[in-house]
């Protein structure tokens, strides 16, 4: 059996940049066990799969090369531009159904595409020492205003602030070590990061997440959508900047990625995620599966 597939770049802020995925339009057809061998054959971070639904105006699941996760950003951002610039849908306001619930999505005459994310929530703090032994740095090399904490807009990472970027790009994991983490709190990776940037971007970024065969990631959509939540709440990000949020990643893998989160924010409390971005490249390539 053939299937088709829409590859595309995701939050790319370049030609180069940005995070493969990929897109399968209407996979009613496919069973659970194929649209886990889809993915895992094409290999991308994540593989979206479209099907008709009775609650919104798309089903979406999401597969990485391993399992299948309940939301993911940089696919959703392909999903529905391969959606509108394939002639399914115009510009204009969307509903997905997802595991993680049914979340709008907005297609921007540009084609850029902003989806909504759940409101943040913020989990355990997690003592510096264990995390920085992963990351094979020391604890002097993250800020002592910020914790590292667990935090979700749909999925459950573990945010942790270092200093410069400089020490950020030369990370080198232990993915062992952040393997064993994840699954003792239960989260998808790791999402790292400094205040420092080379856009004048709120932060710049790396993400690492080997539990689910993704040892790092050049653009995740729901890791920065908690990044944007959690930063607010730390007073990084004052109420008159929450509309307006970038943050870089890719960079220390060559591929050049931009990703935007507006928070609305009411009484203090933020009432509304949203993150978006860019596609480029796309491209249709077919799967024996």
């Amino acid at each position: 059996m053939k299937v088709t597939v829409y590859k595309l770049n995701t939050f790319a802020k370049s030609n180069n940049g940005g995070n493969a995925a990929g897109v399968v339009l209407n996979a009613d057809t496919l069973t659970e066990n194929r649209m886990k061998k889809t993915a895992s054959i094409l290999g991308f971070s994540e593989t979206a799969f479209v099907m008709k639904s009775d609650c919104a105006n798309y089903k979406v699941r999401f597969f990485t090369p391993k399992e299948e996760v309940a939301l993911c950003g940089h696919a959703t951002i392909g999903t529905f531009f391969a959606l509108a610039s394939q002639g399914y849908i115009k510009p204009g306001n969307y509903s997905q159904e997802t595991k993680a619930g049914i979340l709008d999505v907005e297609v921007k005459e540009d084609l850029s595409i902003m989806m909504n994310q759940p409101i943040p929530k913020f989990y355990e703090i997690i003592d510096k020492k264990e995390i920085a032994a992963s990351l094979n740095i020391t604890t002097a090399e993250m800020p002592e205003d910020l914790p590292v904490q667990i935090v979700s807009t749909g999925l459950k990472d573990i945010l942790i602030p270092i200093k410069t970027m400089d020490r950020l790009n030369s990370i080198e994991p232990n993915f062992k070590k952040i393997e064993e983490i994840s699954k003792k709190y239960n989260v998808v990776g790791y999402h790292v990061f400094t205040l420092e940037s080379l856009n004048h971007s709120n932060a710049h970024c790396r993400n690492f997440a080997p539990l689910y065969d993704i040892p790092e990631e050049s653009a995740t959509g729901t890791s920065n959508g908690s990044l944007g939540c959690y930063l607010f709440k730390y007073g990084k990000i004052d109420s008159k900047q929450t509309e307006y949020i970038v943050f870089e990643q890719g960079y220390s893998m060559k591929k050049p990625s931009e990703i935007r989160v507006s928070l609305s924010v009411k009484n203090s409390k933020i009432i509304e995620v949203k993150v978006g971005g860019k596609a480029l490249n796309l491209s249709l390539i077919e799967v024996e599966i």
